[in-house]
């Protein structure tokens, strides 16, 4: 490792201790962890102390935020079940139905007049990197205790399947700008080899290894330590096959999570079904089997969550890294070259092109006002934002500049402002629906918390779970 390179390995590691012993005192706070890592991502940039940049560090860069994301996507598909769906799920159905491609639609109209100079599908390419959102940066604004369960869950759901739902328009868009990688395969190899065939290899690969998984616990034959590895292992593999076949590796990872979730937790059911009816014919029960303390479908998301949650710790960890890394090379260097077109558009990326499709595919669903401006407003963008970003300048092709001062201003904007107003928000947002659901029993938003204290802390992690 080059002396430059040490130096910033350091830098990082530096930062990251300070954060993490400092942690709790800001979990108290407006200051959350994206805000630290982005700024002193800015101080060892090429704007800064130069230690960090994207012409010199390009492959580590890249290696560690596309291993974030992939990670990322697979642990947050893997926790969405489909009765999210079901049970009070018109809130995410219509967020993701309805509300997303109308963002991605919104922020490709509005960029065409105020971003002149880019082609069609740059301008299509901008409103697909900007439409997902991150829950994280708006952590407390999700899980205030006063916040309404149907808007809690509504926005974590959401969060957690938009970023795997743009994919497909991303890697279609990109592949119609001329001279990016995905281009030399076009619009119709992109969509067979990236769409198709990635799918189909995420779904073996996670139903697959799920089926090997559940089986091996049912014999006790894997520790809990090495089956929370196993979920890394999917990720990678899911990934690196889908690249071989020149396909697209976050998809392949994203897909390979929903059946790796899905088939351990049918794994645990099954298991749990079996442990009870030997135990009522008084045969003895294997330990692994199951806790045998709830039902057969409380078994199968338990061993679900306790099987991704490491690595989804690790996703947390990795995605404040991944801040650093667009402070440093992304941000920093488009400070200098901002003007009031990106500003506009950057504001209005995190109000019109994000409320407006909201208030419309809410309209005449019986939620109020408040519940409707209040999941528009808390549509941060981040991790998906950042790596997409960071990808198509890394492309060097006409407009790829210009894209990236427009997705940094953006997502930088929403660290702060989301950041900023999540605590206080909750907390106004918990009291009008305190007090709304004692005035209207029938509230459409659903009965008021049983009790209710302060909002929580983002608490110490520094990544997605904790970052408000």
């Amino acid at each position: 490792m080059s002396g430059g390179g040490s130096w910033a390995v350091a830098a990082v590691a530096a930062v990251t201790a300070g954060y993490a012993l400092v942690s709790r005192r800001l979990a108290t706070t407006v200051v959350s962890a994206p805000m630290v890592f982005t700024a002193f991502g800015v101080a060892v940039g090429p704007v800064g102390l130069g230690l960090l940049s994207l012409d010199h560090d390009a492959g580590p860069v890249l290696t560690l935020v596309e291993g974030t994301l992939t990670l990322v996507l697979l642990t947050d598909a893997m926790s969405v079940r489909r009765r999210d769906l079901r049970v009070g799920g018109f809130l995410p159905r219509r967020l993701l139905g309805i509300a997303l491609p109308l963002t991605i639609g919104a922020g490709w109209l509005l960029a065409w007049p105020l971003l002149p100079g880019l082609t069609l599908w740059e301008l299509a390419l901008i409103g697909a990197i900007l439409a997902p959102t991150d829950a994280a940066l708006g952590e407390s604004a999700v899980a205030g205790p006063g916040v309404p369960p149907l808007v809690r869950k509504g926005l974590k759901v959401e969060s957690g399947l938009n970023d795997g739902m743009v994919l497909p328009f991303f890697v279609i868009f990109l592949a119609a700008i001329p001279g990016t990688a995905a281009s030399a395969e076009g619009i119709a190899g992109t969509f067979w080899r990236a769409l198709v065939l990635s799918t189909v290899l995420g779904l073996v690969i996670g139903g697959v290894g799920g089926r090997l998984l559940s089986g091996s616990r049912a014999r006790g034959w894997v520790t809990d330590e090495w089956r929370q590895v196993f979920v890394l292992a999917v990720a990678a593999g899911s990934y690196a096959l889908a690249v071989v076949i020149d396909g697209s590796g976050f998809i392949a990872a994203w897909v390979a999570g929903f059946a790796l979730g899905t088939s351990l937790r049918r794994g645990a059911r099954r298991a749990a079904v079996s442990a009870a009816a030997a135990a009522a014919a008084g045969a003895p029960v294997a330990p692994a089997t199951g806790t045998g303390t709830g039902t057969a479908a409380a078994e199968g998301t338990a061993a679900s969550d306790d099987t991704a949650r490491p690595a989804a710790r690790l996703g947390d960890f990795l995605a404040a890294l991944s801040f650093l890394v667009f402070g440093a090379v992304l941000l920093g260097p488009q400070l200098q070259h901002l003007d009031w077109r990106i500003v506009v558009y950057a504001v209005l990326s995190l109000t019109v092109v994000r409320m407006v499709p909201v208030a419309l595919c809410l309209a005449g669903t019986g939620l109020s006002l408040a519940t409707v401006a209040y999941a528009g407003w808390f549509g941060p963008r981040g991790l998906a934002s950042v790596v997409f970003g960071l990808l198509v300048v890394e492309e060097h092709v006409p407009g790829t500049t210009l894209i990236g001062r427009v997705v940094a201003l953006t997502i930088a904007l929403s660290i702060l402002l989301h950041g900023l107003t999540a605590h206080f928000l909750a907390d106004r947002y918990g009291d009008w629906h305190h007090r709304a659901a004692v005035r209207r029993p029938g509230l459409r938003e659903g009965p008021p918390a049983p009790a209710r204290g302060p909002a929580p802390g983002p608490g110490p992690t520094p990544g997605r779970a904790g970052t408000a």
